[in-house]
């Protein structure tokens, strides 16, 4: 049996700076390939541990496609000491690599029904490979929006997707104040649900954010008719054995990295930070 706890090894095939703080890092497989289980690599919303001999390890949602097998891309903001060594990194050079871990958004459930997606700031990758899965199989469902915020233009991620996911869903893009030559909207992320058009009883809202932003979203999406069962946030927690044995990402009688990181909002309301 594998052992979930001993570290892989894989490179760091390309860096890319998405904005001052946050670096893509691709991550390729020294076998060349990532296993590939009932079609895909991972689950949107699942989260891996990368990070580095000597430094640790921290978890990431991987942003990529899920049907991607030749590398697994990772947003990682710089925060800390392993996220820091890992932005000193260059292509070519060693990490480590644990999981997929825990569950990712319900897909089955996604089948047939209007689908949007709500995340601010560094919460976006585990959203942007929740779209390049609805992208690849977009005729199983209806409306696709995605309404996504960030304090300034410079911390809005993945901006060179933007034309390529434009050509199949619908993007709101909102910034927390005005700024001059900013065209796009102003305001919280919860503020512009009235742009979107969909079915509330038919609806699957994924998120990915702040407490404080899943908060208000709970509260916006009530009163649009959307049941609760059918809002799924990720939950963010200090996750550091992946397989439920440290006890560091434990909340109520949850454990994130076994239970989540995705939840539905009606098992999380009231026990979260």
């Amino acid at each position: 049996m594998e052992n979930a706890l001993l570290p892989k090894k894989a490179n760091l095939a390309t860096i890319e700076e998405l904005s001052p703080d946050v670096k893509l890092l691709r991550v390729q497989s020294p076998n060349g390939k990532f296993s590939n289980q009932n079609g895909l690599t991972f689950t949107p919303g699942q989260f891996m541990l990368l990070g580095a001999w000597g430094y640790g390890e921290s978890p990431f949602g991987p942003s990529s496609s899920p049907y991607e097998t030749s590398f697994i891309d990772f947003g990682v903001r710089n925060v800390g000491v392993v996220t820091k060594h890992l932005h000193e990194l260059e292509a070519g050079d060693a990490v480590t690599l644990r999981g997929p871990f825990g569950n990712g958004y319900p897909l089955s459930l996604m089948d047939g029904k209007d689908i949007v997606m709500v995340t601010g700031g560094c919460g976006i990758p585990p959203i942007a490979s929740l779209i390049e899965y609805l992208i690849k199989n977009r005729e199983k469902f209806g409306k696709i929006y995605l309404i996504y915020g960030a304090a300034t233009p410079d911390n809005l991620l993945f901006r060179d997707n933007y034309p390529r996911w434009k050509k199949v869903i619908e993007i709101i893009l909102t910034v927390d104040k005005p700024i001059p030559g900013w065209k796009g909207c102003t305001g919280f992320v919860n503020t512009h649900l009235d742009k979107v058009k969909v079915t509330p009883d038919n609806t699957i809202v994924a998120a990915c954010g702040p407490s404080p932003m899943t908060a208000a979203l709970a509260k916006s999406l009530d009163s649009m008719g959307i049941p609760k069962r059918h809002f799924f946030v990720s939950e963010e927690r200090r996750m550091s054995c992946g397989v439920g044995r440290c006890q560091h990402c434990t909340c109520g009688n949850k454990y994130v990295c076994l239970d989540g990181p995705v939840f539905s909002y009606d098992q999380v309301e009231g026990v979260w930070d």
